[in-house]
């Protein structure tokens, strides 16, 4: 009888604590959807959703707090006008590059090819991109010192802008000879191209100018020592204070086919229009070189240098050098 009574009880324990059936297929995820006897959604509680709902807030606004506040302190480090390294500590060093305009379209980006046509018969959209080019830089100077009057001065070697670093000396376009502007379309309907040159900017940097010929590199161009001692002669003995300018055909070949050569306003950089110190508006001096006879139908390859005491030149990282090349059909 007691055996009965175990085994009674063993069946009805038995019958208790049986599992569920377990759900397969799409019945059991509808139940992982939504369980009705446990009230859960997605397996979980109400509650439990609203706990890490809580949570997740909370974690993710502390995370923006910090990153807010390291982002605040961070910035207190920097200063809006001025980069935090300088000179040879800062990425772009401190030796200047050259630059040209114009550039070629964005098609070709990678290009430092400036090809036209011109002459008789020929229509205008064949040089057009290149003066429309020329026309907007033309425009910024022109209009720059309407927007920035207060920050200008005129300057020149008698009246430099000395320590006024809150002012920068005014580039007039006007100093700059036919055909070089914008009336005479930079010379390229005629098939004699300008092409304006200037110094990259570098914060701080001041040029060291030659102070007497003898101080004139080997390697300087003929034509340019030519030009500074003529300079020097003019102005008693002493040249005056520039970043000199040479364009010239980098092998015998393109120095043959390139022509004479006209600099204008000067050939070089008047020393004045620098530091430049990112005062607002401030624009970079130009040099328009022009290209009286190019030999048409090949392409010339030009470089162009710039040349003071603190300057020196390397193709392969573009310092104090610039490259392009220019052909005329």
């Amino acid at each position: 009888m007691g055996e009965d009574h175990v085994k009674k009880g063993e069946g009805e324990f038995g019958s208790v604590f049986k599992p569920p059936a377990e759900k397969k297929g799409f019945a059991a995820f509808r139940e992982f959807l939504y369980n009705s006897e446990r009230g859960e959604f997605l397996g979980r509680t109400a509650g439990s959703w609203a706990k890490i709902t809580i949570f997740y807030i909370i974690f993710y606004a502390c995370l923006a707090a910090m990153w807010a506040l390291f982002l605040v302190i961070f910035l207190q480090t920097l200063d809006a006008t001025r980069p935090k390294w300088e000179g040879d500590n800062g990425l772009i060093g401190a030796n200047p590059g050259l630059g040209f305009r114009p550039r070629p379209p964005d098609d070709y980006v990678d290009s430092t090819l400036i090809w036209f046509r011109s002459g008789s018969g020929v229509n205008d959209a064949e040089w057009k991109h290149w003066t429309d080019e020329l026309t907007k830089v033309w425009d910024l100077y022109m209009t720059g010192d309407k927007n920035y009057g207060q920050y200008l001065k005129q300057c020149s070697f008698a009246d430099p802008k000395t320590d006024q670093k809150d002012k920068f000396c005014f580039f007039d376009m006007k100093t700059i000879n036919s055909p070089c502007i914008k009336e005479s379309f930079f010379g390229y309907d005629k098939g004699t191209p300008c092409i304006y040159i200037k110094l990259n900017k570098i914060y701080g940097w001041e040029p060291e100018p030659y102070e007497n010929v003898t101080e004139l590199p080997a390697e300087m161009p003929d034509q340019l020592k030519e030009t500074i001692k003529q300079n020097a002669a003019d102005n008693g003995g002493t040249p005056q204070k520039m970043v000199w300018l040479s364009c010239e055909g980098e092998n015998p070949a393109d120095k043959e086919n390139i022509g004479p050569i006209e600099y204008s306003p000067m050939q070089g950089f008047p020393y004045y229009y620098f530091p430049f110190m990112n005062t607002p508006g401030y624009m970079s001096p130009l040099v328009a070189i022009y290209l009286k006879h190019p030999e048409p139908s090949v392409i010339i390859n030009i470089e162009c240098k710039a040349w003071a005491r603190n300057i020196r030149h390397n193709r392969m990282e573009r310092v104090g050098t610039t490259h392009f090349e220019l052909m005329k059909d």
